[in-house]
């Protein structure tokens, strides 16, 4: 086993670190053309006062398409989870770059959640105010004014309303659609809709380009990072539905830090793989406030970019995994983007060949 750099995590006591010079990971062969699997474990949970490593500090955000989206946003009252989420990659996102178009990720159904994940910081209620009936078109309107070519929309999640808020999102697809003409790229990333699969069904099949559903963290701690009302089968069960459907991508995050194993990691990516999910992205758990859980490793960027292989080897048609990376992360990026107006353009090329048959 080779050694790596030593701990990143600190005592609270002198600044020693918390564990002696550590190996990072090391990896043998599994045998079943997955890539290798990490042998080591994570490091002990992190003290309250721990200091970010270097690698996850980052630029304040800024750039024209970053200033004239977020003008936009407040001129039509539209809720982000960029900024509800505190998301790290604000700025990179918004600007756009090369290589990857500026994107932006429209939070539907208001800005209260009906459920209280621990590692989340949008705000909640078990009963959040009513829908605006005016969304989805008023959101279609204004992503359509911007001209940019890849939005996300995501949404809180509504278990007091009788369809959890598909038919609000299927309908916002759909007229975004619409004010495009089919150009814009769409990415939903979508709540379980408590595993109904006629929900799951009805936003599959309004014209998404990606169907998105987080796992969020490995099988054994669903009960400890997420809302007791969300599942492991649960949201595979999802994922499949979306599939089956009729969803052409199908697309999972994964947080890192939680507490997971490096072989519960492959794992979760070999299972997901099993469920015909397509994209995948890993990133590193943020404490929002000291209200949330607390992480428990910061996982290093060369651990990241080992994952980030294994997944590619297990046949992910994309994956991005890094310290920064959530789970809208750069969507837009060029290869993804190019993936799907080639699928677009195929779904074209057949139907004209079924329509002169």
């Amino acid at each position: 086993m080779r050694r790596g750099p030593r701990c990143v995590q600190r005592d609270g006591a002198g600044g020693r670190p918390c564990c002696p010079a550590r190996p990072t990971l090391a990896f043998r062969g599994d045998g079943d053309g997955c890539g290798a699997t990490p042998l080591l474990r994570p490091c002990p949970p992190l003290q309250d006062k721990a200091r970010k490593p270097d690698w996850l500090k980052r630029e304040l955000p800024g750039g024209d398409a970053y200033t004239g989206i977020k003008s936009k946003l407040r001129e039509l009252k539209l809720a982000t989870v960029c900024e509800e989420a505190k998301c790290p990659n604000l700025g990179e996102c918004w600007k756009g770059g090369e290589g990857h178009a500026a994107t932006a990720t429209i939070m539907l159904m208001g800005d209260t959640c009906t459920r209280g994940c621990r590692f989340c910081a949008v705000k909640t209620s078990r009963a959040p105010p009513p829908l605006d009936p005016n969304e989805p078109e008023n959101t279609a309107k204004a992503v359509a004014a911007w001209g940019i070519e890849y939005v996300v929309l995501t949404s809180v999640d509504r278990d007091d309303l009788p369809d959890y808020g598909a038919a609000h999102i299927a309908a916002t697809i759909r007229h975004l659609k619409e004010q495009t003409a089919g150009r814009l790229l769409v990415e939903a990333l979508v709540p379980d809709f408590q595993g109904r699969r006629e929900c799951v069904d009805l936003v599959a099949r309004s014209g998404l380009d990606v169907f998105a559903h987080n796992v969020e963290t490995v099988e054994r701690l669903q009960g400890v990072v997420r809302d007791r009302r969300a599942g492991w089968a649960q949201s595979l069960g999802v994922l499949a539905a979306a599939k089956q459907a009729g969803a052409r991508v199908t697309k999972t995050s994964i947080m890192l830090g939680c507490g997971e194993t490096p072989d519960e990691v492959v794992q979760t990516l070999k299972t997901l793989r099993r469920y015909d999910v397509d994209v995948v992205t890993l990133g590193q758990y943020m404490r929002p406030t000291k209200r949330h859980m607390a992480v428990a490793e910061y996982v290093t960027p060369e651990a990241f970019e080992a994952y980030q292989k294994i997944a590619e080897g297990m046949g992910f048609l994309y994956a991005a995994s890094g310290p920064m990376v959530r789970s809208s992360y750069r969507a837009g990026e060029f290869f993804l983007k190019n993936m799907l107006r080639r699928q677009q353009q195929e779904a074209a090329e057949q139907a004209a060949v079924g329509a002169a048959a």
